[in-house]
């Protein structure tokens, strides 16, 4: 309509001038006058209407061309984590110009794919264990980055503790025993020390010729830190000492189940793998053994016992498992096109996260079965594209099993 419009206005115009000259009495009709201006008006507008007709055209040309936009390229990032051991189920972190997350596989390889040119961080975590280096840059410049590489130390934390007075503590012998086992002399100041020690739970012993201790045995639990103040008193032996003991079966319940001492003195024993406890160097006395163990209910509950002049034994205990519960969870759907999630849990909240499912689950949902009784887990998620490429982690959610 544009281009039409434009060269009609034009002769309107030309045609009211020609028009004005009827308001010339003294020129004739038909005057040569009136003929040129006609045939002038008629040439200026033959003259302008090519360049009308090119103008409104280009402008509607111009209007409507587009271009595709051609599609961005991308790239990987990948590397891997030895030895296999501490990089097989790793999580690894993706930080700076995109984040995701991302598990390594049984080899303890892994793959960050659908990224754009730019400088990142990647970083290995993975319960119970120490990466070198711990992070490590990579930029991508036009092409794949690859062997970023990092290697897993199983962490090793100690047990500390001192033996007092230095009379009875000084030259003392120290058993560890539970997840590890091992044998060490307190020094000259009653301090003694047990290093390397992976995460689980142990029980620390002193005896001493001569020497009873209170508590005669304690328990100790690693989890990620050194754990220190694990101390014993030393009094000088008056009289006879004696021993409680006992076995909690089946070994499925009663192999590192803990055993609590208490009455007339305190103590706490781990039992070994075919579940049996001690607990020496006791005076004469009322004592109650309480066992317990996680996933597991006892019978009988607990046991009174009284030692005058004999050692005691055949304090015997039931384990049964107590009954199974699980956790159903569910999550939003993420606003992104995505293959599938990925489900991980703790016992810490914020840190320490494990994949559980074995690969992505495309359902908003999943039930963990695999829960013991009166433990608390951490769970949060992540989408998984079609290029094995996860999200960060969505919020935390908390399941209390009773």
């Amino acid at each position: 309509m544009t281009v039409l419009l434009r060269p009609v206005e034009t002769l309107k115009v030309w045609t009211m001038r020609v028009e004005e000259d009827r308001y010339f009495p003294s020129v004739p009709a038909d005057s040569p006058m009136r003929v040129s201006r006609a045939r002038r008006a008629l040439l200026c507008v033959a003259t302008l209407l090519p360049a009308i007709l090119a103008w409104g055209c280009s402008g509607v040309v111009s209007g409507r061309s587009t271009s595709p936009s051609p599609t961005p390229l991308t790239y990987t990032i990948s590397g891997s984590i030895t030895p296999a051991t501490g990089g097989s189920g790793a999580t690894v972190i993706l930080s700076g110009a995109a984040g995701a997350t991302t598990t390594a596989n049984s080899a303890g390889s892994y793959t960050f794919s659908g990224l754009a040119n730019g400088t990142y961080t990647i970083a290995p975590s993975h319960t119970g264990y120490t990466f070198t280096p711990a992070s490590l840059n990579a930029t991508i410049n036009g092409a794949d980055v690859t062997g970023i590489n990092f290697t897993g130390a199983a962490q090793a934390h100690s047990i500390t503790g001192t033996i007092s007075p230095t009379a009875g503590g000084n030259g003392a012998t120290v058993v560890l025993s539970g997840a590890a086992s091992a044998t060490t002399t307190a020094n000259s100041s009653g301090n003694y020390t047990f290093a390397g020690l992976a995460n689980g739970t142990y029980a620390v012993t002193p005896s001493r010729t001569g020497y009873t201790f209170s508590p005669s045995t304690q328990g100790a639990t690693v989890n990620g830190a050194n754990v220190a103040g694990v101390n014993f008193t030393a009094n000088v032996q008056v009289g006879p000492t004696f021993s409680i003991s006992g076995t909690i079966s089946p070994i499925a319940g009663g192999s590192g189940a803990t055993v609590l001492l208490s009455g007339a003195a305190g103590a706490t024993t781990v039992t070994n793998s075919s579940g049996n406890y001690t607990f020496a160097g006791l005076a004469s006395g009322t004592y109650l053994v309480t066992p317990s163990n996680t996933g597991y209910s006892f019978s009988p509950v607990n046991q009174s016992v009284t030692i005058s002049t004999a050692s005691a034994s055949g304090l015997n205990f039931t384990a049964t498992p107590q009954v199974t519960h699980t956790v159903a969870l569910t999550w939003n759907a993420s606003t992104s096109t995505v293959s599938g999630y990925n489900i991980y849990r703790s016992l810490i909240s914020g840190t320490g996260f494990a994949r559980i499912n074995a690969s992505p689950v495309v359902l908003l949902s999943y039930t963990d079965a695999n829960v013991l009784n009166g433990t608390t887990y951490y769970y949060v998620t992540t989408a998984v594209d079609a290029a094995g490429a996860e999200s960060i982690f969505s919020n935390e959610a908390t399941a209390v099993i009773p």
